[in-house]
């Protein structure tokens, strides 16, 4: 809402935190404030009915780019990827003239994102569909009720293949609003790049409908991985969240270490470890000093140790499998290429 949180601490005294709600919000200004001379004082801001245009900002006045995230986790892999896409943005000049920065908001769950598109307006929206609870169809469902929303473009994200139901109520919502499925995170944010380049929401043809998603093949889980153990490693606990969850997904037990020191230790510790997911840049010891040192002991020499790295930037690929990696793969992680790889290192 355009405030802010601070704190200050002194050790052995306490602790105070303040919060800051904007009693104004510029971005609310009506058409008719927009047109008015720049001595006049901004309107304070009401907030709209569900349902309402009321005090909403028109996309002819340029303003902020505002991006929601709408995921089970606050800042979860949606998130990263949105940021991700976002940082390119700021390196390119593909932002049409006169844009201001882009802004990402992340929502945890159907009401919290209700609550977000009610406060301002957004270019696009990035959807995660597997939530619990049927969170997306009711967030969906929100959007429904809101005529203002009706342009703002979903990209719903999937790791697995839905179920008929699921995608029947998806089918529905298709023909009244730009809506994509979305498997590849990778494809999700180069879609994310492309809708908030747009002149206005909606400008972009959408990839995927929701109707031609059933001509996909179906994305089951076999269970050829279930029982086998996998140690992430990584410093950043969004993305041992993701993984985790894609991993779990198909019965695989995952074992967590913060950073190279602490994975080779976890290693020693659990000689039922089948698998190492090894993430490169890491404080402490990163993921290439790491893999060279498990490489050193004789009883390692054939464990799978598959390299994971935000980037694939020139030379990357041959410094890790010069380290001793056995494979290599990129952030943000599609789920069906990770558990592809898993797969063909714990099969052979």
């Amino acid at each position: 809402l355009g405030g802010a949180v601070t704190a200050e601490s002194t050790q052995g005294q306490g602790s105070t935190f303040t919060l800051y709600l904007p009693v104004t919000r510029g971005d609310w200004e009506t058409k008719a404030l927009t047109a008015a001379p720049a001595e006049a004082t901004p309107a304070t801001a009401a907030h709209p009915a569900a349902g309402t245009q009321a005090a909403r900002p028109t996309q002819e006045t340029p303003q902020k780019r505002r991006l929601l995230v709408v995921e089970e986790r606050a800042r979860g892999l949606l998130s990263l990827v949105a940021e991700s896409a976002v940082a390119d943005l700021a390196g390119s000049r593909d932002l049409p003239k006169g844009s201001a920065e882009i802004e990402v908001i992340t929502a945890v769950g159907a009401r919290e994102a209700a609550e977000s598109l009610a406060a301002g307006p957004f270019h696009c929206v990035v959807l995660e569909l597997d939530m619990p609870r049927d969170e997306a169809l009711r967030f969906l469902d929100a959007m429904e009720g809101d005529a203002a929303v009706t342009t703002v473009p979903v990209l719903a994200h999937n790791s697995r293949r839905l179920d008929p139901a699921h995608e029947q109520k998806l089918q529905s919502r298709s023909g009244t609003r730009p809506l994509e499925l979305i498997s590849s995170l990778d494809e999700l944010r180069e879609r994310i790049a492309l809708h908030l380049s747009a002149e206005q929401p909606g400008d972009v043809v959408p990839l995927v409908r929701a109707e031609e998603a059933r001509e996909k093949p179906a994305q089951t889980v076999d269970g050829s991985l279930a029982g086998r153990t996998v140690l992430v490693v990584d410093d950043d606990a969004r993305n041992l969240y993701a993984i985790s969850g894609i991993l779990e997904l198909h019965g695989i037990h995952v074992l967590h270490a913060e950073d190279g020191r602490k994975g080779i230790e976890a290693l020693r510790e659990h000689p039922e470890i089948d698998l190492v997911l090894m993430d490169v840049m890491m404080p402490e010891m990163d993921g290439y000093a790491a893999t060279s040192e498990i490489r050193q002991d004789p009883g390692y020499s054939a464990l799978p140790i598959i390299a994971v790295t935000a980037k694939a930037m020139p030379g990357d690929r041959e410094k890790s499998l010069a380290s001793g990696a056995s494979d290599y793969v990129t952030k943000p992680v599609d789920a069906n290429d990770l558990i592809a790889c898993i797969g063909r290192w714990l099969d052979s």
